[in-house]
């Protein structure tokens, strides 16, 4: 249990092995969908997040956003969301003070990664299927470090023209992969989504 602004959040801290040895270069910080819907840490996609950071030596913190699971509070429509993604950021830095921040999240949890990007200056942004069709992201800037977004072609929560015209809007650009078929849960593409967030790490990080 972690400390949130709207009480204590719910947290698996994950750490892999070579990072008791030596301090990691990264952690990473994972945002979930959205809570009114079944949203949790135990996401598949989030967990798949986690993974692909752990691969590359990096802890990871999955939370759970107020009101959810173990977490107290009630659900804040995104806006005191963003404050629990940032006290498991401020949490992150204090554990390992001198990691970049890894910062990710999947459909609600991506528009409150992104929001969070803003104050919390992240090494590199992740975003898979932003919910930007339910939150309004007009206003918010966007982060200054390397960005990927991962769109499946067949989502029908969140349209892929949507978020890849609205990509098209920012300068400059974040990386936008776009994959033909998957849907906004991705079943059955779990380890290609895997494999694409991990080689977009290695080349914009330099982690082996």
């Amino acid at each position: 249990m972690l400390a949130g602004p709207a009480g204590s959040l719910e947290a698996l801290i994950e750490t892999p092995a070579a990072e008791q040895a030596v301090p990691p270069p990264a952690f990473g910080v994972i945002c979930h969908p959205h809570p009114l819907y079944g949203g949790a840490l135990d996401n598949k996609v989030v967990w798949t997040l986690a993974r692909a950071f752990q691969q590359l030596g990096t802890p990871t913190i999955r939370f759970n956003f107020r009101g959810v699971g173990a977490s107290e509070g009630t659900h804040d429509d995104g806006r005191g969301e963003v404050g629990d993604a940032l006290a498991v950021i401020a949490h992150g830095r204090e554990r390992w003070p001198h990691a970049a921040l890894w910062l990710a999240g999947f459909s609600f949890g991506g528009v409150v990664a992104l929001r969070a990007a803003t104050t919390a200056q992240p090494a590199c942004l992740v975003t898979v299927a932003p919910g930007i069709t339910k939150s309004d992201v007009s206003d918010v800037p966007r982060p200054d470090c390397p960005w990927l977004i991962v769109q499946g072609d067949a989502d029908d929560v969140v349209p892929q023209q949507v978020v890849s015209a609205w990509a098209l809007t920012l300068s400059p650009a974040p990386e936008l992969l776009v994959m033909p078929g998957a849907g906004h849960y991705f079943h059955g593409r779990i380890n290609e989504l895997r494999d694409a967030i991990v080689d977009f790490m290695r080349r914009v990080t330099g982690v082996a």
